[in-house]
């Protein structure tokens, strides 16, 4: 008779919003970049993804996997590759101990839940397989560091091994064939710098027109521009942007920021046919950042968009009322306000402060905003997703 034991384990995973863009694949098959990329990782009190991983002998043969609820195909490319590789690491321990129970013979049942809306360009795909890595290894109880454990998110998503650790992280593409050194590093941890604060303007929860694995591919093969921002732009902007951040220099950081976001899009809208990720609400965003920037006479505030038309808005936590409380004089009617964090942000005084056609172009756009900033990596949880008999948790 089978053990009818089941074995779980949980945890959350953060998002991170990238200030030097990952974009273009040198190798797809291993998911190795063109370029090295540097992101904030972001609060898990706001922005996460939380996965139970189980496995019984008891469990019908096939890996399953629940997002929000819905099955998620698991036999696809991605996460195959990244279950394979665990199972491998599991399956080496039990080879060594042969009293471990083989966990790595047993069918595995993923349950996952986000926070915020899924393929938004909020890199939800990120968050989603740093969180099914961290809760595999937990249950398989590896013994692999977070960086040694990216190269296996990696595999999923590009982003997902960013998300592995917290606070300043960078991605090395590395130069060798195997991908053994493309692999996550943290630049600098939460405490360097804990005062850096993000304000997410989503403007749109629905899935992207072009996926960012179509989008990215696309650019590599028909952007002129793309060669040298993969080759010169980006290696020059790292360099700049780790400085910054070791010296917590925002003037540097908001200005390398907006410049490689700028680089970024330009790519895409050099891609044939173009991509067209921002719409008037983004530009609006932009509009407004430059607005605070120029009334403080320097820069306190710097805008990022990923592969969607959600701003991305950095500041410190000294210039929350000059940043924060502009937007919410503009935008104060939308969800989001209604947190600790938003209700302790003091309007500015008096919504002229915007020119009223980009604040009406917000007002119009803006569905919501999330107030957050810098945060740790993933976290073991003892809240599971899935019962004790292995049966997923009802909301």
């Amino acid at each position: 008779m089978a053990e009818q034991k089941v074995y779980r384990a949980s945890t959350t995973a953060p998002v991170n919003i990238a200030v030097i863009k990952y974009w273009g694949k040198r190798d797809p098959s291993l998911n190795l970049p063109t370029n090295s990329s540097l992101s904030v990782t972001l609060s898990q009190s706001d922005l996460r993804t939380h996965t139970t991983a189980s496995c019984s002998a008891s469990f019908p043969p096939s890996d399953t996997l629940l997002l929000n609820s819905a099955p998620q195909e698991i036999s696809s490319a991605r996460p195959k590759a990244c279950i394979h590789s665990l199972r491998a690491l599991r399956a080496a321990l039990e080879d060594v101990d042969p009293s471990l129970p083989p966990l790595s013979t047993f069918p595995l049942r993923l349950v996952s839940v986000n926070n915020f809306p899924t393929a938004a360009g909020l890199a939800s795909s990120a968050a989603g397989f740093a969180a099914l890595v961290r809760a595999i290894a937990d249950l398989y109880a590896l013994p692999q560091s977070p960086t040694e454990l990216s190269l296996i998110a990696r595999q999923g998503s590009g982003s997902a091994c960013r998300s592995l650790l917290g606070g300043y992280v960078a991605w090395d593409k590395g130069s060798r064939d195997d991908g053994i050194d493309s692999v996550a590093r943290v630049v600098a941890p939460l405490s360097h710098w804990p005062e850096m604060r993000a304000l997410i303007l989503v403007v749109s929860a629905d899935k992207k027109g072009v996926s960012s694995t179509t989008g990215m591919q696309t650019t590599v093969n028909t952007s002129k521009l793309f060669p040298m921002r993969a080759n010169e732009v980006v290696p020059q902007e790292m360099k700049a942007m780790e400085k910054a951040i070791l010296e917590k220099d925002f003037q540097s950081f908001g200005r390398v920021t907006m410049r490689e976001s700028n680089s970024f899009h330009a790519t895409c809208l050099d891609t044939e046919p173009p991509i067209f990720y921002l719409n008037d609400v983004s530009r609006a965003a932009i509009r407004a950042v430059e607005d605070i920037n120029e009334r403080a006479g320097k820069i306190i505030a710097a805008y990022t968009f990923d592969a969607g038309p959600n701003a991305v808005i950095y500041y410190l936590q000294q210039y929350t009322t000059e940043v924060a409380g502009l937007f919410k004089a503009t935008l104060g009617g939308k969800s989001g306000w209604d947190g600790e964090g938003g209700k302790a942000v003091g309007a500015a005084e008096g919504a002229s402060i915007l020119d009223e056609k980009v604040a009406n172009v917000l007002r119009d756009g803006v569905s919501r905003v999330i107030l957050t900033g810098i945060g740790e990596g993933p976290i073991s949880v003892d809240d599971h997703l899935i019962d004790e008999q292995g049966e997923p948790v009802k909301a």
